[in-house]
């Protein structure tokens, strides 16, 4: 029970890396705030964390409204009396498409959501996380932006990405006296939803032709990591177990981005 006696808030809490994170960490021993926007989906992970004897809350939150993001920290901290770990894993693809066919509204949406989100996140819960030391902060980016620039078309997408990492690196230094850690996670590809939600428009035309015939992740000849990896990665920067790492990102791939950066 390496999180016995803790409370986290987790972002997009219903479905891939966020339900996996939030599942373990109920698992072991952390109260958890499940974060997002469809009940339906928060509810399934409720239901099944409670069955497995854990211990959790569901919160409808938009996190780039802030307003919302103020208002689910708050439960939270007041719900168990403390807030320990925020694990701002929310986020979109968003549009991929050619700078000459991607709207200013499209870039804005992912810029508001991915990158706008993280900070009103973290923003908001910071009050509570320094008032316990050695509690964490763990986000999520991604190895496009970071590693990877060959997604053509995901340049909004990459740009938030690639905007986390360095907030994590300012946010960590600046909350170091009060012994809060900031961590980022740049997860490669992971059997998730997110791709299907993601609108590619005409990305034949502009981008440069590469052929993997092996497979893109060499670790496992091709094959994607699991969203259950991610959490135990997460569980690590959440736990005591990494009381002195801060500032730093890690990327989950399974060499994938070295391959393709």
């Amino acid at each position: 029970m390496q999180l016995a006696g803790k409370v986290a808030l987790v972002t997009g809490a219903g479905s891939g890396i966020g339900k996996a994170a939030a599942k373990l960490m109920a698992e072991e021993g952390a109260k958890v705030a499940l974060l997002g926007r469809s009940e339906d989906e928060l509810e399934k992970t409720l239901v099944e964390i409670e069955s497995s004897g854990g211990t959790a809350i569901s919160v409808i939150g938009d996190i780039s409204q802030p307003e919302q993001m103020q208002q689910a920290n708050q439960k939270a901290a007041e719900k168990w009396g403390r807030l320990d770990i925020v694990f701002a894993n929310a986020g979109v693809n968003g549009v991929w498409a050619s700078l000459e066919e991607l709207t200013p509204e499209e870039w804005n949406k992912t810029i508001n959501i991915n990158l706008t989100g993280t900070f009103l996140t973290v923003k908001y819960a910071v009050p509570y996380l320094k008032k316990q030391p050695g509690s964490s902060i763990i986000i999520t980016s991604s190895i496009n932006g970071t590693r990877v620039f060959s997604n053509t078309g995901a340049t909004a997408y990459s740009c938030t990405k690639a905007a986390q990492v360095a907030f994590t690196k300012m946010v960590a230094l600046e909350l170091a006296e009060h012994r809060v850690r900031v961590n980022v996670i740049c997860p490669g590809a992971i059997e998730t939803s997110i791709d299907e939600n993601t609108e590619r428009r005409n990305l034949e035309e502009i981008k440069e032709p590469v052929e993997f015939p092996e497979g893109k992740v060499p670790l496992t000849d091709g094959k994607p990591g699991t969203s259950e990896q991610v959490a135990q990665l997460v569980l690590f920067l959440a736990s005591d177990a990494a009381s002195h790492i801060t500032g730093t990102e890690m990327w989950i791939d399974g060499g994938e981005s070295l391959l393709k950066g």
